[in-house]
């Protein structure tokens, strides 16, 4: 047996000093003879196993079988490279079983120090490090990482090696990683010039000599905390711990050396995320897996009042506020089962008791095998976003002034409404009312007054109602009511004439009285339509359909409402090709002097010759111009007309005839004015303004507008003269027949259709004409159809008549007729 195949019983001095340092570091030491097959291990290796000095055996088997099976496949690649060449330095980390059955993690390092002629290894010597501590600390810092979101590296210690001189005599594999020098390079340079930086290299030799002066050192023996200098350039902090060793009267240094880069960057990132924590702006609330919690914040005893000692090992269930039931909590845990996380809004409680809305959201840490084991809750406080929601809801779907529900959330309820009737095979019935002559309340008593009427009203509708009704303001002076669940119609014939009445009675406002009445239309689901546009277009066409019946009363939809409204949206369409397709006619109706007998007044009224209806009356069709705005251009266009024929018959004629055209409020309204186009048409044509009555009613005075009162002006200015028609059956004060300057008066036909000697409707007629005389204006009674009503109005002093006894309207040609005949007038009762 030859030298290199004996097996070492004893470590020569260098390997001593290297196995007294290593096991001063805690290390054990190993020696391998390969071709015996026979292992020398140190003392301090046998201990980590529990085993004394003098046990175990040496052979390799002895080592191999300790070694956890599952750990040997790597174990023997590891060993395989190392001795093939491919790894400098064999290092495997893996368990071993003590000598109580337990098994531990270890960390072989060695190296082959010795092979044969034929190049396989003869000896392999390394150290064997416990690192069971080191394993369990990976494992907990992978849980911690979890939570605080921190990396920490644990990396294996940089070995360095000195002598008395402070040069470097060793460098493991690990130091050249954690310093950048090789260990070719790194031997034999002073180890203050290669790894310390320039500020403490003073303070390492003045440490060093007193070492060895006096066997005593700050750094001996001890682990701290210091910079190191990587041979690029750049510092960066290490963890140092020194092993002085005296040998042969000379002290040589094993330096331990680990750099804590990333533990110092994990420690910032917890102190940062610990100041996150603490001044971030929403509450958190940490619970272990038991549901207790573990951890708050700052902004959780704002939120709650609750401090930290008060809620530390507590259930979040002492923030339950009551408001859910226990299936809401059921839903939110079965998604933190599933999910991991659950999100949403929920009520909970203060300290005080108040009850608050917050945004909570929950998330699970998991450990590394996947079980829960901290859950996090975050939130906030929406109290003040919930207000601002309620506040832009309430914008969205309330009517301001009434609080009732919109025209948005009145469609919404009703879609609801309508499938709950479905589903159900019940009635529902859909109420439209509109306030009449809230119009003139409005415009006599002012808009304040008008708003208070409206709240009131909107009130009273209220009472007469079931609480699962809905009532609803549309807009202006149109509500509405929904009735569902009905089984009959009985019911709602009693609700809308509830309505009518409540809305019937006086309102008692701001010192004002005011008197309206309601016109209600109604349709029912599922009889007359089954979707909402129907629904609301039938009950609006009932509405109007009881306005046509005097107002006051309701109606309910019926088929010939459809039929009217479908003949007057064809009407409305064919209208629009009426004035340019030539099919409107103007003809004129005389003016009698009833003096006299004499024509000097005709009133230029409107005809519609329709292609396929014939000859069309203004009755049909003059409502449909003003809410389609046709009314504008219609009106200027007869005007026009009217303006001709009369600059010809004053030239023809009478040098004072006039003709009368008739003013819809409409034309008074927005940008296209009737007045400038009249004045403009008059100074074209040369006829002055006396050869022109423009005819208004006493609606339009109601609108008391300063655009009606600037127009009227300018009527007067250019010499038109007005005439007030239909006087009599409106809601005017006298006061208005002088602030517009009014010249004419026209009795309404409703006045003159009864006449007879000492008749009610005869006083009515001599008080207008009195009253018409006193304030410099003339009167023109309408509807005049017999001589007994041309001769009573004659004796009570009435100017003009007009109606049927002297002619119905006719054409420009035919009206010249009348002229010629008139032009030897007989006498006041002789016709």
């Amino acid at each position: 047996m030859n030298a290199a195949e004996s097996l070492p019983t004893t470590l020569d001095r260098t390997d001593q000093r290297w196995a007294v340092a290593l096991e001063a570091a805690g290390d054990g030491v190993w020696d391998w003879c390969v071709p015996q097959n026979q292992v020398f291990c140190s003392r301090r290796w046998k201990e980590m196993l529990g085993y004394g000095e003098d046990e175990l055996g040496d052979s390799f088997e002895e080592w191999e079988s300790r070694i956890h099976r599952d750990d040997l496949p790597d174990y023997y690649r590891r060993l395989k490279r190392h001795i093939d060449g491919e790894m400098p330095v064999f290092s495997s980390e893996h368990r071993m079983r003590c000598r109580d059955g337990s098994y531990r993690w270890f960390l072989d390092r060695g190296m082959v120090i010795s092979r044969g002629d034929n190049g396989q290894p003869v000896r392999v010597i390394g150290t064997h490090s416990d690192i069971t501590e080191s394993r369990l600390a990976k494992d907990a810092l992978k849980s911690s990482q979890q939570k605080l979101r921190t990396i920490i590296d644990i990396a294996l210690d940089a070995v360095v090696q000195m002598d008395a001189a402070g040069i470097i005599t060793d460098w493991n594999i690990q130091a050249e990683k954690v310093f950048g020098w090789s260990k070719q390079e790194a031997i034999g340079r002073l180890l203050h010039e290669t790894i310390i930086p320039t500020q403490y290299r003073e303070a390492h030799v003045a440490g060093l000599a007193q070492c060895l002066a006096t066997g005593q050192g700050a750094l001996l023996n001890t682990r701290v905390e210091t910079l190191a200098l990587h041979r690029r350039g750049h510092t960066f902090p290490v963890e140092l711990a020194i092993s002085p060793l005296l040998i042969d009267g000379k002290y040589e240094f094993s330096s331990f050396i680990r750099d804590i880069t990333d533990r110092k960057q994990a420690e910032a990132a917890i102190k940062l995320s610990d100041s996150v924590y603490k001044a971030i702006g929403e509450a958190i609330m940490i619970a272990d897996t038991s549901n207790r919690i573990v951890a708050v914040n700052p902004v959780f005893t704002e939120v709650t009042g609750y401090s930290e000692e008060e809620v530390i090992g507590q259930s979040p269930s002492l923030l339950k506020s009551g408001r859910h039931d226990q299936t809401y909590y059921q839903m939110m845990w079965t998604s933190l089962e599933k999910t991991g996380h659950w999100k949403g809004e929920i009520w909970n409680r203060r300290k005080n008791g108040e009850i608050y809305p917050e945004w909570l959201s929950i998330h699970t840490i998991y450990d590394a095998d996947g079980e829960a084991q901290q859950r996090i809750a975050l939130f906030s406080d929406i109290t003040e976003q919930k207000k601002i929601e309620e506040t832009i809801q309430r914008q969205a779907n309330f009517d301001p002034l009434t609080g009732l529900p919109n025209r948005r959330l009145f469609h919404d309820r009703l879609q609801l409404e309508l499938k709950k009737m479905q589903r159900a095979n019940q009635l529902l019935a859909l109420l439209f009312i509109d306030l009449d002559h809230f119009k003139e309340v409005n415009d006599t008593l002012g808009h304040d007054v008008g708003d208070s009427l409206l709240i009131e009203a909107a009130q009273r509708i209220g009472r007469c109602v079931r609480d699962s009704d809905t009532v609803a303001r549309l807009g202006g002076d149109e509500f509405t009511v929904i009735m569902s669940g009905l089984n009959d119609g009985a019911r709602i014939e009693e609700v809308a004439q509830s309505v009518i009445d409540a809305l019937a009675r006086p309102f008692r406002l701001a010192n004002e009285t005011a008197y309206i009445s309601a016109s209600v239309g109604i349709t029912v689901y599922p009889h007359d339509a089954t979707e909402i546009t129907s629904l609301l277009k039938n009950a609006d066409q009932a509405m109007y359909f009881s306005k046509g019946l005097g107002r006051n009363c309701f109606s309910y939809f019926t088929s010939s409402m459809q039929e009217t409204a479908q003949t007057r949206m064809r009407l409305a369409n064919d209208l629009r090709e009426a004035l340019s397709g030539r099919q409107l006619l103007v003809y004129y109706q005389p003016i009698v002097e009833l003096a006299s007998g004499a024509i000097h007044k005709a009133e230029a009224l409107l005809r519609w010759r329709h292609p396929a209806r014939g000859l069309v009356g203004p009755g049909d069709f003059i409502h449909i111009a003003e809410e389609t705005g046709l009314i504008v251009d219609i009106g200027n266009w007869v005007f026009r007309q009217a303006a001709a024929q009369a600059l010809r018959w004053r030239t023809a004629h009478h040098p004072a005839f006039q003709v009368s055209v008739n003013l819809s409020p409409a034309q008074f309204r927005g940008k296209a004015g009737a007045r400038a186009p009249w004045i403009d048409n008059l100074r074209k044509l040369g006829l002055p303004g006396e050869g022109i009555v423009a005819e208004i009613t006493e609606g339009l005075l109601l609108e008391a507008s300063t655009a009606v009162f600037n127009q009227l002006l300018e009527f007067r200015d250019a010499k038109i003269q007005v005439a007030l028609d239909d006087f009599g059956t409106g809601y005017s004060s006298l006061s208005y027949l002088q602030k517009f300057d009014i010249d004419y008066i026209k009795i309404d036909r409703s006045f003159v259709r009864n006449l007879k000697p000492a008749a009610h409707d005869l006083v009515l007629c001599e008080a207008m004409i009195v009253m018409a005389h006193k304030l410099g204006m003339k009167v023109i009674a309408e509807g005049v159809e017999t001589e007994i009503q041309r001769d009573l109005l004659a004796a009570a002093g009435c100017d003009f008549g007009q109606g049927y006894l002297f002619s119905r309207p006719v054409p420009a040609g035919e009206f010249e007729r009348l002229l010629s005949d008139s032009l030897t007038p007989p006498g006041p009762s002789a016709t």
